[in-house]
């Protein structure tokens, strides 16, 4: 499904694992770089008003639907997608990265969590390469001259591969930077994936996940943070829906 913004429409490129994997690995292979992005209703509701957003999404290669809404305004509209949540994304791009023997760096959140998320996805993926764990100070600003600093960091640490756990849209806007300043890097924004590795987050159990109610999980879990976040989702989503309709009758039958 093609979703509008305060741009530019955007597109989940990527429909599947395989072809996510095949995606990923082809540039391994080629030693290109790429940005990926997982997007959800709150990366909508962003898009509608953040123009820098905006840009930095339009800068990604790859684009997944992270979120059952999006899967289901896809099918809506007439594209099947897979679920694909960046936390989801976390040990199947480990796993790739270590199989092309690809030295990764993680960006995000604190030096304490930082370090627990790699011994935890070291013990899980043994022969992956983690060459730097970085951790930006408070109030980092992806358009910073300190973002080209992070960077250059993981660049100088031998990186090819890295996670991005900033949150939205901190992590996008600095892969879109990145691919202009290091254009041989790979970029996954994977938001709290690598908290749940860390421990420093629980995340829904898998049968919550089963049926849907993760989103009413992370809401119960903190609800001063999310309920308006979730407000602003819910009044967006009759405008997806419609959007979705349209290209449905637009573009005729399924594929």
């Amino acid at each position: 499904m093609q979703f509008s913004t305060r741009t530019q429409p955007i597109n989940v490129n990527i429909a599947s694992r395989t072809a996510l994997r095949a995606a990923v690995r082809g540039r391994f292979a080629s030693g290109e770089g790429f940005a990926l992005a997982t997007v959800n209703l709150d990366h909508l509701v962003k898009l509608q008003k953040d123009v820098a957003f905006c840009e930095a999404y339009l800068a990604q290669d790859f684009v997944v639907a992270d979120g059952n809404p999006i899967v289901w305004l896809s099918r809506l509209a007439g594209k099947e997608v897979a679920l694909l949540p960046g936390a989801d994304l976390v040990r199947p791009l480990m796993q790739w990265a270590a199989d092309d023997q690809v030295p990764v760096a993680l960006i995000g959140g604190t030096d304490r969590a930082l370090t627990a998320a790699a011994h935890a996805l070291r013990a899980e993926v043994p022969q992956v390469d983690i060459v730097a764990t970085i951790a930006p100070p408070m109030g980092f600003d992806p358009d910073s001259a300190a973002a080209e600093i992070v960077l250059q960091q993981a660049a100088d640490a031998g990186a090819r591969m890295v996670f991005l756990a900033l949150g939205a849209p901190k992590q996008e806007r600095l892969a879109a930077r990145g691919r202009q300043l290091v254009p041989h890097m790979c970029f996954a924004s994977i938001g709290a994936g690598l908290d749940f590795w860390a421990g420093t987050q629980r995340r829904a159990p898998l049968w919550v996940r089963k049926l849907a109610l993760e989103w009413l999980w992370r809401l119960l879990s903190n609800p001063a943070r999310l309920l308006t976040r979730y407000l602003r989702c819910l009044t967006l989503l009759p405008v997806l829906v419609l959007a979705a309709l349209k290209q449905r009758n637009t573009s005729g039958k399924p594929q």
